[in-house]
């Protein structure tokens, strides 16, 4: 009687603290690829209370200041039109200088040093990996991370005046 009590409140206690614990954070990556198609990075995106983090890895870049953004498209065929414009199902103007406000895929600059190898993280609080949500990356079509040949002006509507674009990575 003592032992089957001890093990009722064991199994409480060890239900209580698996409903209490902070559920693991979801997670998605992308193999980052250039207009050859040889992997040349990742990206992974992690959720937070406050939306994503993106770590990107990566070697073999350009030097100087290239655009980083979420594209609307989880499809990277070169010269990765394929993923298409900026993620953006607010419907807002391109840039973090437009009064009505951004793209959820416009991100800053990314600055790749002489050795052409960067690992850098960034916070985007406008989109989520949460399927079923307006701003989620998992829409019907999926997503895509693009680095562009040029930096991103931040302010002109649709592109940011970035260029071409240099590598791409569907998200997974």
């Amino acid at each position: 009687m003592i032992r089957e009590s001890l093990a009722r409140g064991a199994l409480a206690a060890l239900l209580l603290s698996a409903a209490v614990m902070p559920a693991a954070a979801q997670t998605a990556t992308a193999a980052l690829k250039n207009a050859e198609g040889n992997n040349i990075g990742t990206v992974t995106l992690t959720q937070t209370p406050h939306g994503v983090l993106l770590a990107l890895t990566a070697k073999g870049l350009p030097p100087g200041e290239h655009a980083f953004h979420v594209h609307a498209v989880g499809k990277c065929e070169p010269p990765f039109t394929s993923a298409g414009g900026h993620f953006n199902p607010d419907g807002h103007k391109h840039g973090m200088m437009a009064p009505e406000g951004q793209h959820a895929g416009d991100m800053p600059n990314l600055h790749i040093p002489a050795s052409g190898e960067i690992a850098v993280e960034v916070q985007n609080a406008a989109i989520t990996l949460e399927k079923g949500k307006p701003n989620s990356v998992f829409d019907a079509d999926g997503s895509a991370i693009v680095i562009h040949a040029g930096k991103d002006d931040y302010k002109t509507d649709p592109t940011g005046d970035a260029g071409g674009r240099i590598a791409c990575a569907v998200i997974e």
